[in-house]
């Protein structure tokens, strides 16, 4: 009897003990199980391998690989395809770079590569005959975008000696820092010392001016933005980190530290706490009397905030607009590109109307990106609450839809691989973070 008393008082301790540690559990120990045990994350996950075998086109709407699509993809692309394919995407875009150093949004078989009057211009490369390429001169995002991607595959591969790789008698490292000197050279407005670009919605590449928008001329209205800004600030940083050149460190971490503080003073609204849209460098496309700075940049935020151009109390401050705005516009998520939208009839493109395309559309190729940075920055429980209209679009609509109208419809092409490419990188953020705890 006392032996059956014994066993009882023992597996009654044992059960108090196990229901007392399941109490006490931090809120951070179950969000990391919830995490690691998501069965939408695997699903998104899966789907986002398949995407990337299909090809290294932006998705089914492009037929050219496109640095800046490229650039979010590439260490997806990396797990499933071979490493030569890799390395050659990037080779082609220095095969095309320019006289000053300028590289091109994207390239395409030559046989598709017919430049016309209403469409885009092509630049052909004796070291690259089975391709043409095309520069959209209104963006100023190409080069930092090349330097980013090749930062992530010399990161994930472990291969540096990539950078000694010569194209047409230059090696890659030494490419791009032209491509910097470039934006330095041709881009950059000595009054505020930062980069210029034409007027955009947030990190669009279509100007108001034109039915399609996507080159500078005369008519174009040039200014300074956060996007271009933050991008070329992360270039700075990955080629820092790249190079072994000690006085191009130095010189490049005094640029990169004056751009930063420039940004701080001409595009941040301290009292709003949120970007400024524009300083425009000659006048403004749009009627005197709208106050553009009313719209919030949701993109141009979270690629500041990988810029370190954020405090975390002001990360904080941004992400809660960001869903206020979500939640006034009735957008699935946080990747609604700019809220309020620009009027009807602001940007001569017909794509251009409030809620579409980059007026509003909600893009989870960015907001993937912010989806990472409230992770890395310590706002998970934030991260993961955000990110679940993401996933559930992805899995409802079967694919990865290049944007989503303000009622969840699926618009664009379907199998774009950016989303694939940014969520494949939250997902892995999120599980890295869970299995610290």
């Amino acid at each position: 009897m006392k032996k059956i008393i014994f066993i009882l008082i023992a597996i009654t301790g044992i059960v108090f003990t196990a229901c007392r540690g399941k109490q006490s559990q931090s809120p951070e120990k179950k969000l990391a199980e919830l995490i690691l045990q998501d069965t939408l994350m695997n699903k998104v996950e899966a789907m986002a391998l398949e995407i990337v075998r299909g090809g290294f086109n932006a998705g089914d709407g492009y037929g050219e690989v496109w640095i800046r699509d490229y650039n979010t993809f590439i260490e997806l692309a990396m797990e499933v395809m071979p490493d030569e394919q890799i390395r050659d995407n990037l080779l082609t875009f220095f095969r095309f770079q320019g006289e000053t150093g300028d590289i091109v949004d994207g390239f395409i078989g030559i046989d598709r590569a017919v430049s016309s009057d209403i469409g885009y211009q092509y630049r052909y490369s004796k070291s690259e005959p089975r391709y043409g390429a095309h520069k959209n001169t209104v963006e100023t995002d190409q080069e930092s975008s090349l330097i980013q991607a090749v930062w992530r595959y010399v990161t994930k591969s472990g291969n540096k000696s990539f950078l000694a790789t010569e194209v047409d008698g230059k090696t890659v490292i030494n490419r791009m820092e032209w491509a910097m000197e470039f934006l330095l050279n041709e881009r950059y407005d000595e009054q505020h010392g930062l980069l210029w670009g034409a007027t955009t919605a947030d990190w669009g590449d279509v100007q108001p001016e034109h039915p399609w928008g996507v080159e500078l001329d005369e008519n174009s209205h040039l200014c300074l933005d956060i996007y271009d800004n933050a991008f070329f600030i992360i270039a700075i940083n990955h080629f820092i980190e790249l190079t072994d050149n000690n006085d191009a460190k130095r010189r490049w971490t005094e640029v990169r530290n004056q751009i930063s503080g420039n940004v701080r003073k001409y595009l941040w609204d301290n009292e709003k706490q949120k970007f400024i849209p524009h300083v425009y460098l000659a006048g403004s496309p749009f009627p005197e009397d709208f106050d553009e700075n009313a719209i919030h940049y949701h993109g141009g935020t979270a690629v500041a905030i990988e810029a370190g151009l954020l405090s975390k109390e002001e990360i904080a401050t941004v992400n809660a607009a960001m869903v206020a705005n979500v939640k006034a516009s009735g957008a699935p998520s946080i990747g609604l590109t700019v809220y309020p939208p620009y009027p009807e009839g602001f940007f001569q493109n017909p794509g251009m109307y409030p809620y579409g395309y980059q007026n509003g559309g909600d893009w989870t190729w960015f907001g993937g990106r912010m989806i990472q940075q409230l992770v890395r920055n310590g706002y998970v429980q934030e991260a993961y609450d955000e990110v679940r209209p993401m996933l559930e679009c992805v899995v409802n609509n079967n694919g990865f839809y290049e944007w989503y109208a303000k009622d969840g419809t699926p618009s664009g092409s379907g199998t774009f691989r950016g989303e694939a490419g940014v969520l494949h990188k939250a997902i892995e953020d999120f599980r890295n973070w869970a299995q610290q705890q």
